[in-house]
C-alpha cells in the first residue's frame, strides 16, 4: 500500500506543478484563435462598413462626453434629450461571432488580448472587458477608456504582471483596423471606491488599464494610464493585425510529467508482493 501511496503523490504533486503552465499556454492559443478570427471578420467588412462603425462609436462618446449616461439595465446612452437605439452599446464595434470590440498590446509584458464588450464573469474570465459607460476605444479628445481584466489566475496569466508596467512604456488598441498607441503617464494602486481617476479629462485622449490587487486578495484596484500618442509609431501601424505570438509548446513539462511517471511507476512495481514457489511441486 506504502508504495502505491508514493506513486499516487508523485502523480498529485506533478500535476499540480504543471498545470498552470499546461492550462495557460493553452488559453492563449485559444485566445490567438479568438484573435485571428476578429481580423478575418474586419478584413471582411468594406471600407465604408468599417468606417460607418467607428464613426457610430465616436458618436457614442460624444453623447458620454456631452453628459449621457447608460441606465441601470439599459445599453443605450440617455440624458442627451433624445434616445437613439442605434447607440446600443452591444451593437457598437461588433464585428461578428467571437463578441470581441478589438485588441490590446502591451509589449512590455508581453499581453496580446481581444477586448470584449462589458465586464461580467464570462467576459473577465476569456479577456479583458471593456467597462461600459466608459469611452469606447477608438481615441478622440475628451474620452477616457477603461479595460480591466483578472490577475493571478492558474489558467489564464492576462492582467498578472501589470503591476511590471511602468510610466514610460507604451501599449496599443487596434479597433476595426485602426491602430492607436498610449504611452503610460501614470501608475497608481487606490480604493475600489476611488473611481475620480477614471473621469474623462477636457481635451485629452486617455485609456487606463485597470486589475485587482494584491495578488489573491484583490481588495485594492491597479490603474495604470494612458496617453495618446499622435501620430501613431510606424512600427506599430505596420504590426496592425499580425497574428498572436504564441509561447513555445511547453515540452519541458511533458517530459517531466512523463518522467515523473515512470518514477511514480518504478516505485509502485517495485513495491509490489512477489509470490514465489506458490506453484512449485514437493
Amino acid at each position: 500500500m506504502l508504495p502505491f501511496v508514493v506513486a499516487l503523490l508523485f502523480l498529485g504533486g506533478t500535476v499540480t506543478v504543471l498545470y498552470p503552465t499546461g492550462s495557460a499556454w493553452v488559453h492563449q492559443y485559444q485566445q490567438a484563435q479568438v484573435l485571428a478570427e476578429y481580423g478575418d471578420q474586419v478584413r471582411q467588412l468594406d471600407p465604408t462598413g468599417r468606417e460607418e462603425s467607428l464613426a457610430l462609436a465616436h458618436r457614442y462618446n460624444e453623447l458620454l462626453t456631452g453628459g449621457a449616461v447608460v441606465g441601470s439595465f439599459r445599453n443605450v446612452p440617455v440624458g442627451d434629450g433624445a434616445e437613439q437605439p442605434e447607440m446600443d452599446y452591444r451593437q457598437q464595434l461588433n464585428a461578428g461571432p467571437t463578441g470581441s470590440m478589438g485588441r490590446v498590446k502591451i509589449p512590455a509584458i508581453d499581453v496580446d488580448l481581444p477586448i470584449y464588450h462589458g465586464t461580467s464573469d464570462e467576459v473577465l474570465l476569456e479577456g479583458v472587458g471593456h467597462l461600459e459607460g466608459t469611452a469606447l476605444p477608438v481615441g478622440g479628445p475628451s474620452t477616457h477608456s477603461v479595460l480591466t481584466a483578472h490577475r493571478g489566475l492558474a489558467e489564464a496569466e492576462l492582467f498578472t504582471n501589470l503591476d511590471r508596467v511602468v510610466e514610460g512604456d507604451t501599449f496599443t488598441i487596434e479597433v476595426f483596423g485602426e491602430v492607436l498607441t498610449y504611452r503610460v503617464r501614470s501608475t497608481q494602486v487606490v480604493e475600489p471606491s476611488d473611481t475620480e481617476t477614471l473621469y474623462p479629462v477636457a481635451g485629452e485622449d486617455l485609456v487606463t488599464l485597470v486589475t485587482c490587487t494584491p495578488l489573491g486578495i484583490n481588495t485594492q484596484r491597479i490603474l495604470v494610464t494612458g496617453e495618446r500618442v499622435i501620430p501613431t509609431p510606424i512600427a506599430d501601424l505596420e504590426a496592425e493585425g499580425a497574428p498572436s505570438d504564441l509561447p513555445r509548446f511547453p515540452w519541458w513539462a511533458v517530459i517531466l510529467g512523463g518522467v515523473v511517471l515512470a518514477v511514480g511507476t518504478y516505485v509502485w512495481l517495485m513495491g509490489r508482493p512477489i509470490t514465489r514457489g506458490a506453484h512449485r511441486r514437493p
